[in-house]
């Protein structure tokens, strides 16, 4: 599995859309295999959509995202764990431990909100 994550000083890009580097990582048996950076060409979401599996891509984790980059990436069979914030080791350690998507690592404001938006009132 070839995990990307757009970069920006070390961390997780805030917001993908506007990234120009990914790390992408290379997963096999729940170990890191290898690393390497590649450069966002386009910021157009089509475009990037395209580019990701090219790269062989399976994954994206990345903090905000807009809609339409999140519906090409779908369209383009990527599937995208997004709000996710912190140093690229720390973000790695938490996928490769099973934690990323059971809310660590959320970007502030995110996690409560969507916990909360479902609850009943009264």
């Amino acid at each position: 599995m070839k995990v990307a994550i757009p970069l920006w000083q070390g961390r997780v890009s805030p917001v993908f859309d506007e990234a120009n580097r990914i790390l992408i990582v290379d997963i096999s048996d729940g170990r890191e295999q290898f690393r390497q950076e590649e450069s966002l060409l386009s910021h157009n979401p089509f475009e990037r959509a395209r580019a990701l599996p090219k790269l062989g891509v399976d994954l994206l984790i990345c903090g905000m995202i807009s809609q339409m980059q999140q519906n090409a990436l779908d369209s383009a069979g990527i599937r995208v764990i997004p709000h996710i914030c912190g140093t690229m080791e720390e973000v790695i350690a938490a996928f490769l431990d099973g934690r990323l998507e059971n809310g660590a690592m959320l970007m502030p404001g995110c996690g409560r909100r969507r916990r909360n938006r479902h609850q009943k009132k009264g």
